[in-house]
């Protein structure tokens, strides 16, 4: 549900440009929308520390039935805005507010989902089974993606530009209750249970200096893990629908459905990285996605810019399957770096920071470059260079 919110501002990033910046034209009207959309990413650091340490306090399961609900709530508000041509520029501020209330809730939601599932799980299965969260993460950028082109499909583009884009961020709000009921019956993890169990009085709770001044090897290791992880994240997931329609010229429902089929194939390609992790370890999966995105991002890009569709196909599901060694590796093998005491707050901030100098911000700054350079294969020069440091 998380992602199911967060996904449909990617898939209608063009038309949201259309509504409240309709100021500005052709590719600056997307990278403004991206400007948006990285917004959220500006909070996501403070979620993450806030959402973290209540983490370590109150315990797993709390917190990420409260995040949810927090997001539900700031994405069926983004329904609710009227256009730019309705109230001006007002329009623009309360979308930039719920972006960052979107962010906050996120900032909390995803180490929170990695710490609990983690903590969850036999050791022999930790792989398969935490590769499951990015299984939820795919799930609802499909549904998202799915319904915006399915929308675009019956109501016409016209239609979606004038009310049909605030559909899917009605929805968020039914989704979200149910959400909430399920974690709120969800019971805490075994690894918090013990070490509240072993907790004396005079135990005191780590702070945000504690963590950052006796995990900070840690943390900065997690930070260049998560840097080339968001980065292919969210170029395949995030960008490639907007590169498909504003860039290359395809159709809104075309790109989007192909952006869908390749990530209904990458669902068990995830899950079999997180099994395979379990196998031959973690470290030589992800070895294996960073030297195939060095040697074959540039292949992948030239056949999605093709113009045959066929060979579009062949372009991203090239990306996908090196997208889904990091997805089917890093929910298990990132809390792995952090005890238990400290382990939700410290991943908060290690993921949090990362992805938001580099997760929001990939989106835009390919916009952005390619707006500049006018050259088709920016997105592969900066997939070569995350994944080369």
């Amino acid at each position: 549900m998380e992602w199911f919110d967060f996904g449909i501002y990617s898939y209608l990033a063009d038309t949201i440009g259309q509504v409240f910046f309709p100021e500005v034209s052709g590719s600056m009207q997307l990278v403004y929308s991206f400007a948006t959309f990285a917004v959220a990413f500006i909070a996501r650091p403070v979620g993450g520390i806030f959402f973290g340490m209540l983490g370590d306090r109150l315990g797993r399961k709390k917190v990420l039935a409260i995040t949810l609900i927090i997001m539900a709530l700031a994405t069926l508000s983004i329904g609710l805005i009227p256009g730019h041509a309705s109230i001006g520029s007002t329009a623009t501020v309360l979308l930039l507010i719920a972006r960052l209330v979107q962010g906050f809730s996120t900032g909390g939601e995803y180490s929170g989902a990695m710490t609990f599932i983690a903590e969850s799980t036999p050791d022999k299965r930790r792989g398969f089974m935490s590769s499951g969260l990015e299984v939820g993460t795919l799930v609802g950028y499909i549904a998202g993606a799915g319904l915006v082109t399915l929308l675009t499909f019956i109501l016409g583009e016209d239609t979606m530009l004038d009310w049909g884009w605030r559909i899917p961020f009605f929805l968020s709000a039914p989704i979200g209750l149910i959400g909430f009921y399920l974690r709120n019956n969800l019971e805490e993890t075994p690894a918090f249970e013990a070490m509240e169990e072993n907790k004396s009085d005079d135990d005191d709770y780590a702070s945000v200096k504690d963590i950052l001044q006796y995990h900070w090897r840690a943390i900065l290791i997690g930070m260049f893990v998560v840097f080339f992880y968001i980065v292919v994240n969210y170029t395949v997931l995030s960008y490639m629908p907007s590169h498909l329609t504003a860039v290359l010229g395809y159709g809104e429902a075309e790109g989007l459905l192909l952006i869908v089929i390749v990530m209904v194939i990458m669902i068990p390609i995830v899950l079999l990285m997180g099994y395979f992790s379990d196998r031959i370890g973690a470290k030589k999966i992800i070895q294996f996605g960073l030297v195939g995105l060095i040697l074959l991002s540039i292949p992948a890009f030239n056949l999605i810019g093709s113009g045959n569709t066929l060979s579009v196909f062949f372009g991203l599901m090239i990306l996908a399957v090196f997208s889904a060694s990091f997805q089917g590796t890093m929910p298990a093998l990132l809390p792995s770096l952090f005890f238990t005491s400290v382990r939700n707050g410290a991943l908060a901030i290690t993921f949090n920071i990362s992805a938001s100098l580099f997760g929001g911000t990939t989106p835009l700054l390919v916009a952005w470059l390619i707006s500049k350079t006018m050259n088709e294969m920016v997105p592969a020069y900066y997939l070569i260079f995350a994944s080369t440091i």
